[in-house]
């Protein structure tokens, strides 16, 4: 008679899992623009598919980005995810070679030692009862750190930990509970019938002889029924829909679909739906250091989620891109802070007459310096001696007046204001007739680069421009004894891969010091334009631990390639801060 409906639970959350996974999928295709959905289906019978699938067993269940942020974590993930897939794997092809079939209730593999009670002669019977429990116990180790993680979350590398929601709370309730009790079945079963390997026979019987464990069995595998049932349930409202959200994702991004900046569509769901809340972002933010502990991307990703997120929230981010390198799905956390910022502003409606005035002039290269690098006057006259000593036919496209590149306009969501001065640009550069056009400011450089339409024009930054001069011998530069570590500015670095032209650029001036937290890794200034919520305090705050961080290198100067990270350091006053324009300049002025 409990045979008859012991499984129920179990067979009716995975009903429900299935349904409403499938049809949250469904949805989000269906969501998808016109082009995106020809990129699935071109996508679907393509090498980019056999791509996606060894992507989701590297990623979705071997976790290796948890394990290159820190090992024991990654095992703790890996021994839950990979080790109940194999579980599952190993447990049917089980069933099917006690059956002599591949079909058979679907239940019976998952309750295998419930239903075959009596010990077997099935090939390969010994190994599977070895493999099965073998496996278990690698389960096992996982649950028992993801207990001991909740209390010791440092032991993971990670300072900070996520804050969780009633329902989050239920599922990871369920979740702990499924392979502890499925221990018990199996144990307490092998002690009444022997029908496990020699190692659960023996913990059966050690169970045995404290009492008799008939009366337990039905009410446990009841219970491991129920458990399942109840995680499945609660998985698709939880963090843990991210389990099969992030293989849908990986799917989505490797068919060619990408979140679209200045459009919410589904795609931005699927994203969103695969954050696990790992808190690997929260310990990334240099926020914290400022005592702001809400903003943080785990947390935006969470109101998106629950359609309760707030300006506050929402624009109280550097955008820095730090969080978004350490995230080990690869959510394009920064695109999706703009696209939401875009969504939920009031555009500003200015038509910009007065910037359509502005004369352009025939030249091989346009020089613009930007708003940051008029307000740090110093690097705009050494990239003027740069270009001067270098013979260049040039025009200093801002020199008087000139739209901004558009970039802080976007990072504040105002789109549409952007895309005027885009367009006022973009026709005084293609007038201009240049083949080039030189920028010192990283801001500029990634909105130049992504956002402007310039075909025949090279977007250059001033760190691969001077780079270039140098190596043609069109400029000679006289190295010093001066030590000095290299600042990597966010939009340039984390935002647009440029690390080594600076660094192969400098060090023909003076000696790099090598520090650990550069490159990928390297702090932000704490001045950023995208922050439009953050205090001046807590501005100076991020800037000073930075330059606390750069002395202890003992360098005799900081340099930047960026005019807003020099102005920001620059308040600091604990060290000299210049650009790599300004070293160069100086270095080739000694030449001379």
């Amino acid at each position: 008679m409990f045979s008859d409906y012991f499984y129920y639970p179990f067979l009716i959350g995975t009903i429900f899992l299935f349904v409403v996974v499938i049809g949250r999928f469904v949805k989000w295709f269906m969501g998808l623009s016109k082009i995106d959905k020809i990129r699935v289906r071109i996508g679907l019978f393509s090498m980019k598919t056999l791509q996606s699938v060894w992507e989701s067993v590297r990623e979705g269940l071997l976790h290796h980005n948890i394990f290159k942020t820190n090992k024991m974590l990654g095992y703790m993930h890996m021994s839950l995810a990979f080790g109940w897939f194999l579980l599952i794997v190993v447990g049917h092809i089980e069933t099917s070679c006690y059956h002599g079939s591949m079909f058979f209730p679907f239940q019976h593999s998952i309750f295998f030692r419930y239903y075959v009670t009596e010990p077997t002669d099935f090939p390969g019977h010994a190994f599977f009862n070895y493999a099965m429990e073998i496996l278990l116990f690698f389960v096992l180790s996982g649950v028992m750190l993801a207990y001991f993680k909740r209390f010791r979350s440092k032991t993971f590398g990670m300072k900070r930990t996520t804050r969780m929601r009633y329902g989050d709370r239920i599922g990871l309730t369920a979740l702990w509970l499924i392979f502890p009790v499925r221990f018990l079945c199996e144990t307490f079963t092998a002690g009444v019938y022997h029908n496990g390997s020699p190692i659960f026979n023996g913990i059966g019987d050690a169970f045995a002889s404290v009492g008799d464990l008939n009366p337990w069995l039905n009410p446990l595998w009841l219970t491991y029924s129920v458990v399942l049932g109840v995680f499945f349930v609660a998985m698709p409202f939880t963090r843990y829909m991210h389990i099969p959200a992030e293989i849908n994702l990986i799917f989505l991004r490797n068919w060619g679909v990408t979140l679209k900046e200045r459009r919410v569509n589904t795609f931005t769901l699927a994203e969103v739906y695969s954050c696990s809340r790992c808190g690997i972002c929260i310990d990334a933010c240099q926020l914290n250091l400022a005592g702001i502990k809400n903003s943080q991307s785990v947390y935006v990703l969470k109101n998106i989620r629950n359609k309760n997120l707030t300006d506050e929230v929402l624009f109280n981010c550097l955008l820095c891109g730090k969080c978004q390198e350490a995230c080990p799905v690869g959510i394009d956390v920064n695109k999706l802070r703009i696209t939401q910022r875009i969504e939920t502003t009031k555009q500003y409606n200015s038509s910009y007459d007065y910037l359509k005035t502005g004369k352009t002039r025939q030249a091989d290269i346009v020089y613009f310096a930007g708003c940051m690098t008029h307000l740090t006057p110093s690097i705009k006259q050494s990239m003027l001696k740069i270009l001067d000593h270098a013979g260049e036919n040039y025009w200093f496209m801002d020199e008087n007046k000139a739209p901004c590149c558009g970039r802080p306009l976007m990072l504040a969501g105002q789109y549409d204001a952007a895309q005027k001065l885009i367009d006022t640009n973009t026709k005084m550069i293609l007038e201009s007739g240049a083949k080039r056009l030189l920028v010192n400011c990283p801001i500029c450089y990634k909105v130049f680069k992504e956002d402007y339409q310039l075909p025949g024009v090279e977007v250059l930054h001033h760190s691969e421009y001077i780079l270039d001069l140098v190596k043609q011998g069109r400029l000679d530069v006289n190295p010093s004894d001066l030590r000095a570590v290299y600042h990597d500015p966010c939009e340039l670095g984390r935002g647009s891969h440029i690390y080594e032209q600076p660094r192969e650029l400098l060090n023909t001036a003076l000696t790099l010091v090598p520090m650990a937290r550069e490159r990928e890794k390297a702090l932000c200034c704490g001045g950023s334009l995208a922050n439009t919520k953050i205090s001046m305090a807590e501005r100076d705050v991020l800037a000073g631990k930075a330059m606390e961080e750069f002395a202890t290198y003992a360098p005799d100067l900081v340099v930047t390639s960026c005019p807003l990270c020099k102005k920001t350091f620059a308040k600091v006053d604990s060290l000299p801060v210049k650009d790599l324009a300004e070293v160069v300049a100086g270095a080739v002025e000694r030449k001379v």
